[in-house]
Formats: structure tokens, C-alpha cells, sequence
């Protein structure tokens, strides 16, 4: 009878169509992590791995990885691991997204794509290499909703926008020329048309600030960006 989970499940409801998610207090007092799924829950450690299994001692196989050399490169069963202990913290990133946890989002953001560096610089198998480029994207455009929303609660618009910016240029190194017509581009470009109305004057006169130095600079590229920004701003 102890094994049934049936009165845990019960007293945290299913709801369809939203992101069921919690924190709690384990019973040596950390704060652990919960995700109700439509057939039960999830649990996640906040730090480290989300399993909370420690990989030869360090707090993830990233950490490991990050922290030893390994001879010849990683083969096919590390990238394997690699991979599966991703999708663990990807899991984390949305939940601490959907409790607005921004810092920590971009902590996993920054570990998620540091994984991913790996797997590409240091694969043996060309198919691991690639396997994790695929959602290069989403994780960038996380980071930088993160970012921003991080921003917003601090009540700093221009910092927002430039994070929303920093995401843009990522994503264009990630996808090349076609980078704006991705979803994940999409998505920030909306939230930056959505802050403008709200930058004060004194961050507008800013915007105008930085288009000079850009342009005495010669960097025309950020330059093209702070006018298309500067037009859309309220007269």
C-alpha cells in the first residue's frame, strides 16, 4: 500500500493545456523541483543534474567532461549520455521557465549549449556531432526570452532589448541567412516590436547614443538594427 501513489497524484491535480509545475521542500529542506505529467510526476534536483546522480563525482557529466581531458575525442555511448542527461536539463529549463526562474533558465541554457559545443568540437561519430544542432535554436531563443523577462523585472527596457538582440545575433550565426524566417527569430523580433512602446525617453535618447557610436565605430550591421528599432518607436 505504501508503493500506491494514488494520494500524491490526487492532491496535485492533472490540469490539461498548461505547464503543471512546483517547488517544494524535500524532507532534508532543499528546494526540489516537480513536474505533473497527465500519468505522474516528475522530479528534478535544482542543481546539477536534474536526476541528481552524480557523474564520477562531479555534479553532471558535463562538469566531468568540462574538467578532464579525454584522449581521442568522445565516443558514440558519451554522446549518448550527453544527449540524455540534455533533454534532462531541457525539461528543468521549462519548468523554472514557467515559475519564472529567469537566472536559473539561463543557467541551463548556457549548460545545454555548452553540451552542445562539445558534442560538435569533440565527436568522434559525424552523426554526434550533428544530432544536437537541431534544437540549437530553441535553446538561444530560451535563453533570451529569459534574458529579457530577467531584464524587464529589474525594470531595465534597454537591457531587455539588448538581450533580445544578443539572442537575434546567435541565432543568426546558428541558422545563417535565413535566420528570420526560423520560429525562434520570429518569437524575439514580436517581443522586441512589443517593448518599444514601453522604452522611457531617456532609453530612447540611448538607442539614438549608441546608433552614433556604431555608426563612428563603422560597425554599419548594428548600426542598420538601432535605426530599424529608432523607426519604431513612438514620435
Amino acid at each position: 500500500m505504501m508503493e500506491d501513489l494514488s494520494n500524491i497524484l490526487n492532491a496535485w491535480p492533472y490540469e490539461q493545456g498548461k505547464l503543471n509545475v512546483r517547488t517544494i521542500e524535500g524532507v532534508d529542506g532543499r528546494e526540489i523541483l516537480q513536474l505533473r505529467l497527465e500519468l505522474g510526476i516528475i522530479q528534478m534536483e535544482l542543481h546539477g543534474r536534474p536526476d541528481g546522480i552524480k557523474q564520477n563525482g562531479y555534479p553532471s557529466l558535463l562538469a566531468f567532461l568540462q574538467s578532464n581531458e579525454i584522449s581521442g575525442g568522445l565516443d558514440s555511448n558519451i554522446c549518448r549520455q550527453l544527449r540524455e542527461e540534455g533533454v534532462q536539463r531541457s525539461h528543468r529549463a521549462a519548468a523554472l521557465f514557467a515559475l519564472s526562474r529567469w537566472a536559473e533558465v539561463i543557467r541551463d541554457c548556457d549548460d545545454n549549449l555548452e553540451l552542445f559545443n562539445l558534442c560538435r568540437s569533440s565527436a568522434i561519430e559525424l552523426q554526434d556531432k550533428n544530432a544536437l544542432e537541431q534544437f540549437r535554436a530553441a535553446v538561444i531563443a530560451l535563453k533570451a526570452r529569459s534574458a529579457a523577462e530577467l531584464a524587464l523585472a529589474n525594470t531595465s527596457s534597454i537591457e531587455a532589448m539588448a538581450a533580445l538582440d544578443r539572442g537575434l545575433s546567435a541565432l543568426e550565426e546558428a541558422l545563417g541567412q535565413d535566420f528570420m524566417s526560423s520560429n525562434e527569430a520570429q518569437l524575439l523580433q514580436g517581443m522586441k516590436e512589443a517593448l518599444f512602446p514601453q522604452l522611457p525617453t531617456s532609453e530612447k535618447v540611448d538607442l539614438q547614443e549608441r546608433l552614433k557610436v556604431a555608426i563612428s565605430n563603422e560597425n554599419y550591421e548594428l548600426a542598420a538594427i538601432l535605426r530599424d528599432e529608432i523607426r519604431l518607436l513612438p514620435d
